[in-house]
């Protein structure tokens, strides 16, 4: 009865991950050139009303970043991206991570979020590659850019219940076309950073996609 219970909790904490990336529509991706750069852009993501962080492994001393988010704002759902490892997996995992994202596949890491609970986003660009990750449960286009929505409308025309995450060189202003073509939520990156007029790009896409 015990394992049940915990296999329940863990399977309940994932699809509340989940279900908070479909809600966000956009998920930011920051990386920075350190933790303390990371966490001013993660503070102002939140202050845009941003739930769902994903940083990335690529940027140094990201432990820390991931350790001090998870304890400033327990409430959001913090993903760790660019992960390759097994190393790497069981670090996000110790940090908090509430999703794991790679950005090409990853067997080492998969393994690592399923024993932990956690859900996996994985990366693929072949049809192949992205059906495969998809499923075993979500999965990332990368780098979403070279093939374009078109790109996802095929892949979805042969798995129309995909959730696929679309994510590499998209602008705020190419998210409506990504949702029309059935990503499950889209990925934006470097863009998303402090300044009036993105704030004002972002509210307008999030108002658009949300009233869809």
């Amino acid at each position: 009865m015990a394992f049940r219970a915990v296999e329940s909790t863990a399977s309940t904490r994932a699809n509340d991950a989940l279900a908070a990336i479909a809600r966000a529509v956009v998920v930011p991706v920051v990386r920075e050139d350190g933790a303390d750069s990371a966490l001013a852009v993660v503070q102002w993501l939140i202050e845009q009303s941003l739930d769902v962080v994903e940083l990335t492994a690529s940027t140094p001393d990201w432990e820390r970043a991931a350790r001090d988010l998870r304890a400033a704002a327990p409430s959001v759902t913090l993903g760790l991206g660019t992960l390759r490892t097994r190393a790497e997996a069981e670090r996000a995992v110790a940090s908090g991570a509430d999703f794991l994202v790679s950005p090409c596949p990853a067997a080492d890491v998969r393994d690592v979020a399923q024993a932990a609970g956690v859900p996996f986003i994985e990366g693929g660009f072949t049809p192949g590659e992205v059906l495969a990750a998809s499923d075993r449960g979500v999965a990332k286009l990368f780098p979403a850019h070279v093939g374009g929505p078109a790109l996802l409308r095929s892949i979805l025309a042969l798995s129309p219940d995909a959730r696929i995450v679309p994510t590499g060189g998209i602008g705020l202003a190419d998210v409506p076309a990504w949702l029309d073509a059935g990503a499950y939520a889209v990925g934006v990156g470097s863009e998303l950073r402090p300044g009036p007029d993105v704030a004002a790009a972002l509210q307008d896409t999030l108002a658009g996609a949300r009233a869809r």
